[in-house]
């Protein structure tokens, strides 16, 4: 019978391989969006294994997702219930994608100002005071749109 050592990993080389910083990860760990970390019996330092590479990379991708820290917490405390906590998951995930739409709408709004905005400037550098005039119009209105836009 072959015993397989399981590969571990300092909180500097996790943090390469997740691309979360040091200071991220133990702050995780402290508010207990990840379980606890091993340490080392001499020096006490931080011992990261497969397993919680596996949960640092799922927090990762739900943070690069823009999730709140409370959400991310409740996510991975939910995760370790599996299939009885999917409901709650889904719950998450849904509010969360309800939120992405809420920013991406906002973001091809700002776009779009912008281009208004630039082309404005086109209007002025040439001395068209009228389509300048009709532009800013234009952008005064997508503002409105702008300030409206989250707080629905």
């Amino acid at each position: 019978m072959t015993i397989h050592a399981t590969r571990s990993y300092s909180i500097k080389e996790a943090a390469a391989l997740t691309g979360l910083p040091a200071s991220t990860l133990r702050y995780y760990e402290q508010i207990g969006v990840i379980t606890p970390i091993s340490r080392g019996a001499s020096s006490k330092h931080r011992v990261y294994d497969e397993d919680d590479l596996d949960q640092l990379m799922a927090v990762s991708c739900l943070a690069a997702t823009g999730m709140s820290v409370n959400d991310m917490r409740q996510y991975m405390a939910n995760s370790r219930l599996g299939a009885q906590a999917a409901a709650d998951q889904q719950q998450l995930l849904e509010e969360q994608q309800r939120r992405l739409a809420t920013e991406s709408e906002a973001l091809v709004l700002r776009q779009r100002y912008v281009a208004l905005k630039v082309t404005y400037w086109q209007a002025v550098a040439a001395g068209d005071r009228a389509r300048a005039e009709q532009i800013s119009v234009q952008a005064s209105t997508l503002a409105d749109e702008l300030r409206q836009v989250g707080k629905d």
